[in-house]
């Protein structure tokens, strides 16, 4: 018996904060660290999935009121007109909605109480509509955006183990190139769905006139205007995501080196998240202004409301706003998009981390029944 639990010891090792910490691993590659299990063998891919598309709908339960409110107060200053495009962030994945009947677009985007600010539109709107008006419109978005980060979090925990433990790559840079690399499979995974999204709510079609639709575009422009908006997208997501994984790593690893202990809290993950979430964030803001303008832009040539035309390059719009509103237009809405981002980063990482947790007991608790 004691053979056996000391073999289920060598299966499922106890990571340490040495291991999982970027920062003590610069130097030479050791025997150790060669033939270390890594984390993610300790649990399945569908485990990850599970414990990332629960924290995406958690994620997305915190942060969609405020995107709603936001949209509620942009609705009473008469700026909705048929035709008109915004985007909807529900806290993973920013969505193009398309007024379709000007005022009159959907009841949650223009009803008629009146607000006087943030904090005015969330009492009334809980108080006169019912709490669940604060997540209005939220579960068209998850039937991408769950899958989308269900991809993105598993890619990066399976490709940071492989440069990691089977590669032999140390040092910082394995959550940069692995976080940046995630990320663009899911972008790319994902843009010609949402293409198809728009598309399909800019005016009401069969599935088979969405074929027709898609065949002709495909015929016209070539199987790579599916990806349209493919690169602004692509421009300010991997960048973060580089700079959000490289930041969290960091941090995680510094936390638990300063509390003494091997693996980090809840807590601790709930921390690194937010402070990631806010440095990358704000290092590629320029990137977030862009592309809400070239998406919207795409989102009114699918739709008809402006002429079709060649979309503005990335580089012809922010020399534009550089131009008009200055270096500081490219940084415009940094503290609702800090807001935003931070507690949103904070609460997918630390749930996620936390269903790993689990994962990883149940299964060690599995390992250990069957001796």
């Amino acid at each position: 018996m004691g053979t056996k639990l000391k073999t289920v010891a060598r299966e499922v090792p106890h990571i340490t904060a040495q291991e999982s910490s970027p920062l003590k691993r610069s130097g030479g590659v050791r025997m150790a660290d060669r033939t270390a299990v890594s984390p993610s063998r300790r649990i399945t891919p569908v485990q990850q999935m599970l414990a990332s598309g629960t924290g995406a709908l958690l994620t997305s339960l915190f942060v969609t009121p405020l995107d709603v409110v936001k949209i509620r107060l942009q609705a009473q200053s008469g700026s909705f007109y048929q035709g008109k495009c915004f985007l909807y962030c529900n806290g993973l994945m920013d969505h193009l909605y398309v007024c379709q009947n000007g005022m009159r677009c959907t009841s949650w985007y223009n009803s008629p109480t009146h607000f006087s600010g943030t904090l005015d539109a969330f009492v009334k709107i809980t108080r006169y509509e019912g709490v669940r008006s604060l997540w209005s419109g939220l579960p068209p978005t998850l039937v991408m955006a769950v899958p989308a980060t269900m991809i993105y979090f598993t890619c990066y925990d399976q490709l940071r183990d492989l440069l990691r433990y089977r590669m032999g790559c140390q040092g910082n840079q394995v959550p940069l190139v692995a976080g940046g690399l995630a990320r663009l499979g899911a972008v790319t995974v994902i843009s010609p769905l949402e293409l198809i999204r728009t598309k399909m709510q800019s005016r009401p079609l069969s599935y088979q006139e969405l074929r027709v639709c898609i065949t002709s575009a495909v015929a016209q422009d070539g199987w790579v205007s599916l990806w349209r908006g493919w690169g602004p997208t692509v421009l300010r997501d991997v960048p973060f995501s580089a700079l959000y994984w490289f930041s969290y790593e960091m941090v995680k690893a510094q936390l638990c080196q300063g509390y003494r202990v091997s693996e980090s809290t809840f807590m601790m993950s709930f921390t690194a998240g937010a402070v990631s979430g806010a440095v990358a964030a704000v290092m590629t803001l320029p990137f977030d202004v862009v592309k809400t303008q070239r998406q919207i832009q795409l989102g009114e040539m699918e739709t008809g409301r402006c002429a079709v035309k060649k979309p503005s390059s990335t580089l012809h719009i922010m020399q534009k706003i550089r131009v008009e509103s200055g270096y500081r237009g490219l940084f415009a809405g940094l503290l609702p998009r800090l807001i935003k981002v931070a507690p949103a980063c904070a609460v997918m990482i630390s749930t996620y981390e936390f269903g790993k947790t689990f994962f990883e007991n149940l299964n060690r608790e599995r390992m250990l029944q069957r001796l």
